[in-house]
């Protein structure tokens, strides 16, 4: 009985550090189900703002994002707008938007991409913009 016991722990413990050393970005997930492009699909809202480590959350409340399966990305803010493009570059790291309506091409360089979680990054210029987004 010990010996499938001590079977059982090993296996597991394999498989959860292989499982884990998969990881495509840095706070996960380890494994989905759903494509990268299936997670990304959504509308996301602000759930924290950073700018270089100070909290500005509150300034973007109303802040939201949209990417589609379709590559089509917009976003809304108050009263100001715009839409775009989106693509996965850099094995999937990275998301490059590339606008209309006066937004700047930037790239948004992923931390987490779950169904429902979305973190990432970006620079402007030498400050680092951290956003985490909920699905709305």
């Amino acid at each position: 009985m010990k010996k499938s016991q001590i079977a059982i722990t090993l296996a597991l413990l394999v498989t959860t550090t292989t499982f884990t050393s998969c990881q495509k970005y840095e706070d996960g997930p380890g494994v989905s189900l759903r494509s990268r492009r299936e997670r990304i699909s959504n509308t996301w809202k602000v759930e924290n703002y950073k700018i270089n480590g100070t909290d500005f959350t509150s300034l973007v409340s109303d802040y939201t994002e949209t990417f589609t399966k379709d590559y089509d990305y917009s976003y809304t803010w108050g009263i100001l707008s715009g839409t775009g493009a989106w693509v996965f570059q850099n094995n999937d790291e990275e998301v490059h938007l590339s606008g209309s309506d006066d937004q700047a091409s930037r790239t948004l360089f992923l931390e987490k991409l779950e169904e429902k979680t979305l973190w990432y990054y970006f620079m402007e210029g030498e400050d680092k913009h951290e956003l985490h987004l909920v699905s709305q």
